[in-house]
Order: C-alpha cells, then sequence, then structure tokens
C-alpha cells in the first residue's frame, strides 16, 4: 500500500491519545461524564508498536525529549511544561523514564481508552475542525510525526477506514478504526 501501512497508521494516531492524563486532555463537562462511557484496552501488541513508535531512540524507555518531540508533533506545546509532572506520576521505578512496564500499567490504572480519549485524538486531527478527516489532515498529521508517505498514500489509508465511502474518515469511522481490535474494559461489563 504504502511506507505507511494501515497499521502504523492506526498507530500513529494511536499516539495522539495515549501517555496523556484525563486530567490534561478533557475539560471538565468531559471528565463529568467520562466514567460513563465505554473504555477499551489496547492489545498488548499494539501498545508494544505504540510505545516503540515514541520511543524514537529505541532504547527501551521514553525520555521526556521523546514526549515533549511528541506534544510539539501533534501541536500540544502548551502541555510541555507538564511533562516532569506527568513522568513523576508515570514512572514508577524513579529512573526518569517511562519503560514498557510504567506505560502498560498507566492505561491499566487509567481503566483503558476512553471513548472521550478517541474523541480528543479525534478533534486533533481535523485540523480545519470540520468533523472529518482528510487526506491532507492526515498528511499533515504523519509529516509532524516524522513518517514519510505521499498525499496519494494517505488517500488509500483514508480510503480503506471510509466505511460509507464519502472520502472522510468521520468520528464513526475513526471510533471503528480504533477500537476494532481492541476489547472492552473489564470496568464497563
Amino acid at each position: 500500500m504504502s511506507k505507511v501501512g494501515f497499521l502504523e497508521f492506526k498507530y500513529n494516531l494511536s499516539k495522539t491519545m495515549f501517555l496523556r492524563k484525563p486530567t490534561q486532555m478533557f475539560s471538565s463537562r468531559d471528565r463529568e461524564f467520562s466514567s460513563l462511557l465505554p473504555a477499551y484496552m489496547p492489545i498488548m501488541d499494539e501498545m508494544k508498536q505504540v510505545f516503540d513508535q515514541i520511543d524514537s531512540d529505541k532504547d527501551g524507555k521514553i525520555s521526556q525529549e521523546d514526549y515533549k518531540d511528541l506534544l510539539r508533533a501533534i501541536r500540544k506545546e502548551n502541555e510541555i511544561k507538564l511533562v516532569p509532572k506527568i513522568f513523576k506520576a508515570v514512572d514508577l521505578d524513579g529512573d526518569g523514564f517511562i519503560n514498557f512496564k510504567d506505560f502498560v500499567k498507566l492505561h491499566n490504572r487509567a481503566g483503558g481508552v476512553k471513548t472521550t480519549d478517541i474523541h480528543c485524538a479525534f478533534r486533533t486531527i481535523d485540523s480545519d475542525e470540520n468533523g472529518k478527516i482528510g487526506a491532507k489532515e492526515v498528511f499533515e498529521l504523519l509529516k509532524r510525526l516524522g513518517e514519510k508517505c505521499s498525499l496519494e498514500d494517505c488517500q488509500k489509508m483514508v480510503t480503506a477506514v471510509d466505511a460509507d465511502g464519502d472520502g472522510v474518515i468521520d468520528m464513526d469511522d475513526f471510533m471503528t478504526m480504533m477500537t476494532g481490535t481492541m476489547k472492552p474494559s473489564q470496568a464497563n461489563c
């Protein structure tokens, strides 16, 4: 399909929502209702692939610089000042890094990926705020994340996700893509 395959596309989109604390992602109204919304537990292999993509120097741990680079790529520079606090809360062994064990515990402690996490990620990618993600927005996101692909490749990715054939990814398409391989959290059963 392209240099960035469909699954890699999904993992790159996942970067926009992983490692972010709910209190930093949502309005007070979102947090008020977040416990009522479904949550999904990512499959361990997917979590490892997301972790490995965030770990830019491939040393098996996410540094504060790795995390800051991710925030810059998804245009959340205003959250960079919170990185030391986030690491203090997530870094369980106190070595200054987030290893895969810390990463998994964070997601388990948070109860999985909430529907509001996925909505927030969608809004982050939907740069023109029209409620749809087009190939150009995917292209821009992947470029910011350091991926090399063409606009044509991005159109193919959008087409692969676009269930209703309108040429864009709407919230329903995005939700299906992001949760299709996840299992519902036990908290929701």
